[in-house]
């Protein structure tokens, strides 16, 4: 199968590059696609390397499905031109998701909502996933009423620019700036631009994503994230009300049975998830499981990820792999 990545030589790009390797998604040809002043490089997969070239040149090699890491205003042009060609589209940016006509899919949750005609497919974002691949076996036995939510997000989030950042601070090396603030000893409560409301881009993508994904929008979601001087991995504390009570023992249960979550919560043993454990891997990380012991029907839980994995390449690749499973792909 023909496979275009568009950003194959950023972050995700890279990282979806070594997803499809280990994952053996069934690519015969890859075209990877990058700006202007990278047409002409070269990216290794599989053992081979592959010529960058433009997205008007990948178009006419008619890629079954192209998968695009390259920011929103990249996949506002240039997703509906593949689209037209009868390629399917799978969008890491935050472009297409909140666009009633798009779905916004985490495979595990709600794969069953894609067909043959969908060919831009959003991928929500870094946070939402592995917030909801959580909270959805729990919002099925429990229905969820509240959500809140803060957030402890690495820097590779933003870029190889801001990890550069964070290690030249830590060496005592001056560079390039990715924030407007030192980042090493220090936490930025600020990610993406602020709203009117007082509100974060990012935070709100919580709230409306997690409603689209979980197909539910009478939830009451408040978020607050924040960068972290880490170098890749997200992390949440999230506070849960339920509309019905619950067991610890069922709720570890339910987690336990969700396919890529796994449960890691012996506080006895000190036991609980943490980046640097999630780094380099595809599962959703939950412990610090315990009851919120000042009003009823309430959980708080710790959950932690790979922003670039999960949180991003493998849950596209992950929706490819459903898409040819089912034969939606040309």
């Amino acid at each position: 199968m023909k496979v275009a990545v568009v950003g194959a030589t950023g972050l995700v790009g890279t990282t979806m590059l070594r997803v499809l390797e280990e994952r053996k998604f069934p690519v015969t040809e890859l075209i990877p696609v990058a700006t202007e002043r990278s047409v002409g490089k070269e990216v290794s997969f599989a053992g081979k390397s592959w010529k960058v070239v433009s997205a008007a040149d990948a178009i006419l090699q008619k890629p079954a499905v192209a998968l695009f890491s390259a920011g929103g205003n990249t996949s506002l042009e240039w997703a509906p031109k593949f689209a037209e060609a009868g390629i399917t589209v799978i969008d890491n940016s935050s472009a297409w998701r909140m666009d009633p006509t798009k779905c916004l899919v985490v495979p595990e949750i709600n794969a069953d909502i894609l067909t043959a005609n969908d060919k831009i497919i959003a991928n929500p974002n870094c946070s939402t996933i592995q917030m909801v691949m959580a909270l959805e076996p729990l919002h099925k036995q429990y229905g969820i009423s509240r959500i809140i939510v803060s957030t402890y997000q690495s820097v590779s989030g933003t870029g190889k620019k801001a990890i550069d950042q964070l290690m030249n601070e830590r060496k005592g090396v001056p560079g390039e700036m990715a924030y407007r603030y030192q980042i090493d000893l220090n936490v930025l409560p600020q990610i993406d631009s602020f709203l009117e409301n007082g509100y974060t881009k990012e935070e709100m993508k919580m709230v409306n994503e997690t409603r689209k994904i979980l197909r539910d929008d009478s939830i009451r979601i408040t978020s607050t994230t924040v960068r972290v001087p880490v170098k890749g991995g997200h992390s949440e504390s999230v506070n849960v009300e339920f509309k019905r009570d619950f067991e610890l023992t069922d709720v570890r249960r339910l987690l336990s049975q969700m396919p890529g979550v796994v449960v890691v919560d012996d506080p006895g043993n000190q036991q609980y998830p943490m980046p640097l454990d999630a780094e380099g891997k595809d599962e959703v990380f939950v412990g610090r499981l315990r009851r919120d012991e000042s009003q009823p029907n309430s959980l708080n839980l710790w959950i932690v990820a790979d922003n670039l994995r999960k949180g991003a390449a493998t849950n596209a690749i992950q929706i490819a792999e459903h898409l040819m499973t089912k034969g939606l792909l040309g």
